[in-house]
């Protein structure tokens, strides 16, 4: 079992939640763990889609082709998130409250199921390589949920004290680098 690929990819895939978490943090708005929850299910259930349809892919083309075509695409999806402007979700770190609806400072479950599909959306592509590269889709979705749940609780609660920090101002940086690595590693790991 790939143990190392999975644990990197749940980080790689939620290192955007932190500094999201450290945006909601600074600005005092509150994600209770119920919402937080509701935001690593929605992760869990778009990676699972996604791992199911990559897997699929295998079906059609060699394990071989599957595997080093999985791996490319990890390694693209890392490429594009160091050089994209990722609006989203800047968006949300200079102004956390957009989806605060109510102006509470509470992200509800409501308004946490909205931001789960956005912060989920790395999860899609991510989720297909893995699925053509054959690892285990469970424990990439437990992997995914629990660290979407951890990064974005340490984010909440560091919030004012990690927003300055290297992971806090980097966090897109690191995670496209760790998607390129996870890519080549998966490549040779075969």
């Amino acid at each position: 079992m790939h143990w190392i690929t999975i644990i990197l990819i749940g980080i790689a895939a939620n290192l955007d939640n932190l500094g999201i978490g450290l945006a909601y943090g600074v600005k005092r708005v509150k994600i209770p763990i119920l919402s937080n929850a509701v935001i690593a299910i929605i992760s869990m259930i778009v990676t699972y889609v996604a791992v199911t349809a990559g897997s699929t892919v295998v079906e059609y083309i060699s394990p071989h082709t599957a595997n080093l075509l999985g791996s490319l695409l990890l390694c693209a999806i890392g490429v594009y998130t160091l050089f994209s402007n990722r609006l989203s979700k800047n968006g949300i770190v200079k102004n956390p409250e957009v989806f605060d609806e109510d102006k509470n400072h509470i992200i509800s479950i409501r308004e946490a199921m909205t931001l789960g599909f956005v912060l989920s959306a790395n999860c899609l592509a991510g989720g297909i390589a893995i699925g053509a590269n054959g690892i285990s889709a469970i424990w990439t979705v437990i992997s995914i949920g629990t660290f979407s749940f951890i990064t974005v609780g340490v984010g909440i609660h560091f919030g004012a004290l990690l927003s300055k920090t290297y992971i806090g101002l980097y966090s897109t940086a690191i995670s496209g680098w760790l998607l390129i690595i996870i890519g080549v590693f998966e490549v040779f790991a075969k």
